[in-house]
This record gives C-alpha cells, structure tokens and sequence, in this order.
C-alpha cells in the first residue's frame, strides 16, 4: 500500500470519536461491518500462530479486505495448523519457521504484521517489522522487560510505522461507552474514588503434549528455550513472561489509567508462587494510588488468583453518586448503580441520564419481588439493582480493536492504543511484580512512563 500518515493523527486516542451518544437502546455491533473499501487488501503476516495467534487471526479474517499471506510459528505443527485452517477459509498462505525468513521472501506480499509471540520475543519481532516498513499489531504486554518495551516506542517513532498494543478494551464499545461517556464526559458517578478489579482462575496444571508432537530439542535452543515445559507454560518462566500480573493484570489495570486520565503515583503489592511453587507469582494483590490532573487522591486494588475462579473477571468504578461494574463478557458485569444517599443524584436526574442514552431503564430484583409478593432485604437492594449499559457487542472481543487497525492502515483512523499509551501501563503493571519482590512499595515519578 502506498499512503502516506501524519504521525500525530496516530497517537491520538478514539475518545473524541466516541463521544457521540447513542440514542437508541442497543448499540448492536455486527460481524461484518465494512471498515474501508471493499478493494483496498490489507495483506497480513502472522508472526506466532499459537493459541492467542488463532484467536487473532479468526477475528481478523472477518474483517473485509484483510488478506492473511503468510504465518511464522517455530513449532511445526502450529505451522500446519494455521496453513489448514487459514486454507479451510480462503486464504493461501506460506508458512516459515524464522520470522527473518518470513519479512525477506514477503517483503512485497504484505503491508502489516500481527505478533502473538511470547512477551519475551514482543520487541524483537516488532521492531524486525517496523524496520521492514510494515506497521504492526502486537499483543500485550509490550514486553516482560521495560527496556524492551522502550525499544518498541523509539522503533515506532523512527520508522513512523503504525504500532498497535493489543489492550483490546481500549476499542470496545461498551467500554468507551462506559468510561469516555458515562464516567468522564456526563460524569454519572460523581467523583470516582476507587476502582477494582480481577482475574481469578481455577487451578490448572501446566500444558503437556504427546511427545510426538514435541519440538525437536536442537529447534527449542535455537530459539531460546531449553525444553517444551518451557515453551508450552512460557507466561510463568522469568525469562519469557510475567506471570499472572502481567498476562492478566494489564488489561485491566489500563482501565484505570483511561478513567482518570492520569498515571499512578505508587503501587504497594503483595503475593507469591506459593501454591504451584512457579518462578512467577500465582497471586498478586496490588494497591494503586494515582494523583488527578486536580490533585485529588484515587486508589485502585487488583487482584488476580489462579487456585480459585470465583467472581471469574471483572471491573469495578465506584463514586459518590454511583457505581459501574463491567466485564468483557456482559454477564459478569455490565450495570450503572445509583448511590442512595443525602445530597446525591436525585431520581429525577438519573432518569435525565436514562433519557440521554446513557443507560437503559432498571431491570433489578426490586421489580421481581414486586410481581411476587416477597420482600425485598434492603440490605442487598442496591446490589440487586442496577440499570444495564445500551451498547452491547456482538462479535468476537478482540474484533474491534483490529478494526480500528487497519482502519488507522487504510484511512488514517486513530489507533485506540498506539504505543505510548501502552508503554504507561506497562510501566505500571510490571512494577508491581517488582513491588511483590522487593516487599516495599514503588514510588513513580512522572518521567518514568515517558520514553
């Protein structure tokens, strides 16, 4: 593709896009929505086509226009895998096990990348791409280590190359809904005090495969890694991932930054590997404490547990005149709870709010209880009630944000989460594995998210 881009039109995020409200009930977004002309290709390479690397590439195939041409993947049978399933759909791709290999011999056959390799190999793959005048899409974490994470930043400000993190939230509507128009532009909660959020999952062994399918050892130490218990499980090995925090934590914790608008000041956790006695921690509990553009003190706890999946994943912003709690998958959370107290919102406002397109009408347990005749314990009303969100997604959860890619590729849309904005949270996320080591609390100051 020969276009040219304005590299500031690119480090803009989407909320002055997304301020529009609905005004209708139900902001449905279908699969199949056009996102450029139907002739402008976009050919694509896949750089690590593992479980994360077909997630995308399902995703992405169902966007008009977007070719896949080619697969990189050191283990074969990934390799024949992507070539089957790509080939079951329509597209022809060639497959290589080096990615070198990969950016040489398609040089001309593609315009973007998609990377889904382990944290460990984010940064070299990505700036490899840039480097090749490809712009590309990679997968959070931006890296394990923050200096490799900066390497990404300055690869993408040398080249001029797009650079999307794959912090997918950023792009979902019933996220920039909730954030950029319930909480920050109609200010809904009043002043938002404190946050939550988690990720638990149940206990897991770690990932095995018959030996048949193994890679051969001399192909594993090519590549950095000693052994497949290495390769399968990498997010829980020092050398290539982060652990639980980071693999998980980073979606979530980015909320907090995009609420408020603000990077933290401190992060105070705790946690350890004492359960699966991993090298990463298989818990982390992380206190938050940011300082508003006002000078005004916030708090943020997260949590992420891998013995137990109660409550499963979800995220919390509680203020003074209401509550949100939402999910990537709605059932988990996707309701607006209006605090009940002297000098709050009164009901007469808050149907204001419903009538903007804010929220739709309550569907609570109060109603349930009316139809039945059984009373209702004040003490769980306000848990019970909540009025649900009007914009509801109804396609794959990392569609959008691939959209809004080869939106940006194609006709110069503003990415959701170009680079710098990832590399804030990184910053974040990865110090509170240190805060956990160290058994003290991280004290940031502003340069540190700056590159």
């Amino acid at each position: 593709m020969d276009m040219k881009f304005n590299r500031r039109n690119f480090i803009k995020t989407s909320a002055a896009a997304a301020s529009l409200l609905p005004t209708f009930n139900i902001l449905s977004q279908q699969v199949g929505a056009t996102i450029g002309p139907k002739d402008d290709d976009v050919n694509v390479a896949m750089i690590g086509y593992g479980e994360e690397g077909a997630i995308l590439a399902d995703a992405a195939i169902k966007i008009p226009g977007v070719r896949f041409t080619a697969v990189c993947d050191i283990w074969d049978f990934r390799r024949k895998m992507a070539k089957g399933r790509l080939a079951s759909l329509g597209h022809e791709v060639n497959v290589y096990e080096d990615y070198r290999e990969l950016l040489d011999k398609e040089d001309k056959n593609i315009d973007c990348v998609i990377v889904a390799t382990p944290d460990w190999m984010h940064a070299e793959h990505t700036c490899a791409s840039l480097e090749a005048g490809k712009h590309v899409y990679c997968e959070k974490e931006m890296s394990n280590h923050l200096e490799k994470a900066r390497e990404m930043v300055l690869g993408q400000r040398k080249t001029g190359k797009l650079l999307q993190i794959g912090h997918q939230r950023r792009s979902n509507p019933r996220y920039v809904h909730a954030i950029d128009n319930v909480i920050r532009k109609h200010n809904v909660l009043g002043r938002v005090t404190h946050a939550y959020g988690q990720w638990n999952r149940s206990v897991a062994p770690f990932v095995t495969v018959r030996d048949r399918l193994n890679i051969p050892t001399e192909t594993l130490q090519k590549y950095g890694y000693e052994n497949m218990e290495q390769f399968l499980n990498w997010r829980w090995f020092a050398k290539y991932g982060g652990g639980p925090m980071v693999d998980l934590g980073s979606h979530q914790i980015d909320l907090f930054f995009w609420a408020w608008d603000c990077v933290p000041i401190s992060v105070t956790a705790v946690g350890g590997n004492d359960y699966f006695n991993r090298e990463m921690n298989d818990n982390v509990m992380a206190i938050y404490e940011f300082k508003t553009k006002e000078g005004l003190i916030n708090r943020a706890y997260y949590q992420v547990l891998t013995t137990s999946s109660r409550g499963g994943f979800y995220e919390q912003f509680m203020g003074e005149n209401g509550s949100l709690t939402i999910s990537e998958i709605a059932e988990r959370g996707n309701a607006v709870q209006q605090e009940v107290r002297t000098g709050g919102s009164t009901k007469e406002e808050w149907n204001k709010f419903i009538d903007l397109g804010l929220m739709l009408p309550i569907r609570s347990a109060v109603k349930a209880a009316e139809t039945s005749n059984v009373a209702l314990d004040v003490r769980v009303t306000a848990e019970a009630t909540g009025n649900p969100l009007p914009v509801d997604l109804l396609k794959p959860a990392h569609m959008p944000h691939l959209e809004n890619f080869f939106a940006a590729v194609r006709k110069g849309t503003p990415l959701s989460c170009p680079v710098e904005l990832a590399y804030e949270s990184a910053v974040a996320v990865l110090a509170a594995n240190r805060s956990v080591a160290a058994g003290k609390t991280i004290h940031f100051k502003p340069e540190d998210f700056i590159v």
